[in-house]
């Protein structure tokens, strides 16, 4: 095995393990973000924006305002990476978001550094967003053209507003946070590529996560349980929830 595979060489591995899988759907996301800077105005309103300018930077005399918020976060994994768990990444639930399929996001839980087929735990190709938990126990997170992963809590905030009504294209969703439980519709099959959902009871992504699965042939219907931890769709039409 290339030590130099680039991201989805790999199977996913369910298919290893021949469980319904569904195939990426291609969603290609072009986000251009412009600013434009207006001039203009009096010798009046000049000096005021320069005063208050002024004013702001010399606030205190330190410009720790300022710093502060410029500073950004720092992602919990970078997405693009191989991990040891314990030093690089602590154990835990971790989100990515944003990622179309070619970006080509390729994450891997792994028992070993070997970069074996039998050290993978469990692998996926990510369209849209994912959820995985890194166990105590792993020994690698690797993580290729993934957008940054953030930490999850284990309890969400409360006063959140699930969604009712989402897009199966690609993604996984957390039921209760980012979905309410409850039955939905789409019209099944996004093109010619088989639509997939899969109900989870966590986000390990093994194959004993799996509550439920199908391969829908023209319009689905799934019921999303309240006890549910995560529901994965892949080339679906948008889910409503029904009634």
């Amino acid at each position: 095995m290339s030590h130099a595979q680039p991201p989805q060489k790999r199977q996913n591995w369910f298919a290893r393990h021949k469980v319904l899988t569904g195939i990426g759907a291609v969603v290609v996301v072009a986000a251009i973000g412009t600013a434009a800077a207006g001039g203009g105005g009096d010798d009046k309103d000049s000096k005021d924006r320069t005063t208050q300018s002024a004013g702001k930077d010399s606030g205190g005399g330190s410009g720790k305002g300022t710093e502060k918020k410029e500073e950004k976060a720092e992602p919990a994994i970078d997405g693009d990476g191989t991990f040891e768990v314990g030093s690089d990444v602590k154990p835990g639930t971790y989100r990515t978001t944003g990622n179309d399929e070619l970006g080509g996001c390729y994450w891997e839980r792994a028992k070993d550094s070997s970069g074996e087929m039998d050290s993978i735990l469990a692998n996926d190709n990510v369209t849209g967003a994912s959820y995985v938990t890194i166990k105590p126990t792993d020994k690698i997170f690797k993580s290729n053209g993934c957008n940054d992963w953030e930490a999850v809590p284990d309890k969400p905030a409360a006063g959140g507003t699930p969604k009712t009504e989402f897009s199966g294209k690609g993604g996984m969703y957390r039921v209760g946070v980012d979905i309410a439980p409850g039955t939905y519709k789409s019209a099944g099959n996004d093109g010619d590529i088989g639509c997939y959902w899969e109900r989870d009871k966590d986000a390990l992504h093994g194959l004993e996560s799996i509550a439920a699965n199908e391969n829908v042939t023209g319009s689905g219907v799934v019921t999303i349980a309240p006890g549910d931890a995560y529901f994965k769709t892949n080339n679906c039409n948008d889910w409503k929830k029904a009634g």
